[in-house]
Formats: structure tokens, sequence, C-alpha cells
């Protein structure tokens, strides 16, 4: 006869799990897949590799977890968008800005995505969770974008993934290439008096593309 775990037991069980992926997300996004050790991510948690490999199997099934973990997030922030009580333009503006702000506080999130491209995205093909996460998101902007065309507000024939390529890319780049550019241009794009600004733009320029303002130009 197989007993179930008391309830406790348990949440003890998921609040180390969720303990565990902190600091792996942490490390990860600090040394990269490569260079993260999971003895150091043991050593931060004050527990033992066994342990980790307990909850996870191996460092590989760690680092999927952490990505499943980082997407799950901004899939949550994405649904948020009210599509039914927004106007489309409203919708579309809202999205972007949502973007813009997730990215913004969660840096950690942009290092693993710039990390996973460099193992050209072989951890999250192995990831079932991963595997249709990005659909919402998709649904989603679809769904703001018949509501445009259907209302007059979008003229563009636009398609879901470019869109969400367009908001993603201003987003993540401002973030990603921060150092970067502030070497080459001299400005910090992450910095305090920067962050109304650009977080309009990304909205205003999402809307004028839908918008089809400044097409044939």
């Amino acid at each position: 006869m197989t007993v179930s775990p008391s309830p406790d037991r348990q949440r003890d069980a998921e609040r180390t799990r969720a303990e565990i992926l902190e600091v792996a997300q942490q490390e990860f996004a600090r040394h990269g897949y490569a260079g993260a050790r999971v003895d150091e991510i043991a050593a931060r948690m004050r527990t033992t590799k066994r342990m980790i490999y307990y909850y996870f199997g191996s460092k590989e099934r760690l680092y999927i977890a952490v990505l499943e973990k980082a997407y799950a997030e901004v899939r949550a922030v994405e649904r948020t968008v009210d599509v039914q009580h927004l106007a489309p333009v409203e919708a579309i503006r809202t999205l972007a800005e949502l973007t813009f702000d997730h990215h913004d506080q969660h840096r950690e999130f942009i290092k693993l995505v710039a990390i996973e491209n460099i193992h050209q995205a072989e951890h999250i093909r192995k990831s079932q969770a991963l595997a249709g996460l990005g659909t919402p998101v998709l649904d989603l902007i679809e769904a703001i974008l018949d509501a445009g065309t259907a209302s007059g507000d979008f003229v563009t024939e636009a398609d879901a993934i470019d869109v969400h390529m367009l908001i993603s890319s201003f987003c993540f780049f401002r973030v990603a290439n921060q150092h970067t550019f502030e070497a080459l241009f001299g400005r910090d794009m992450t910095a305090p008096e920067h962050r109304d600004r650009l977080r309009r733009m990304v909205g205003e320029m999402t809307v004028a593309y839908l918008r089809g303002q400044g097409a044939g130009r």
C-alpha cells in the first residue's frame, strides 16, 4: 500500500524545490550552463549535491527546470492583459509595456535566454513544458489583432509572431545590450532617467506599426 506524504511534508518539499530553483537561477544566469556548479548551489543552500539531485535528477534537468520557471513567469504576466475589457490599441500597448516591465525587473531572465541561445536552444527542446508555452501569447496577440482589424484601429496585415518579435526584441535588447551599448554610445539604456520614455516608445512603436503609420515611406 502506497502512503501519500502528509500535507506538511508536501509543502516542505515544494518550498525546498522552489528555493533550489531560485538559487540555481542566479547561478546559471551568472555563470552560464557550463560554468555553473551544483556544488556551489548546494553550498549556498546549505545542503548537499545529493539533495539537489534527489529533487531534479541532474544538472541538466535542474537547468531545464530553471528555464521552465523563468518562461512560465513571463507567460503569466502576459495573461494579465484583459483583452475582453480593453480596446485593441490599449490592449496591445498594455502588452508591450508589461513585457518591458517584466524584462526590466527580471534581468536574470534575459541572461538565461541569451545563454540558451548560445546553446542553440538544445535544453528548451528537451522540455515538454516549454514546447507549447509560446502558444498562449500568440493566441493573445491574435485576439487583439482580430479585434483591432474588426474595429478599424489596425490596418496592417500583421502576423502574431512578428508582433511578438517586435515587442520582445526592443525589451530584450535594452537589457541584454546594456553594457556594450553604453561603451559604444555613452548611454545606459537601463538608467532610471530613460525608463519611462523607452517604455512609452515600445508601446507607441507597436501601435504605430499596426495602424500603418509611415507605411510606404
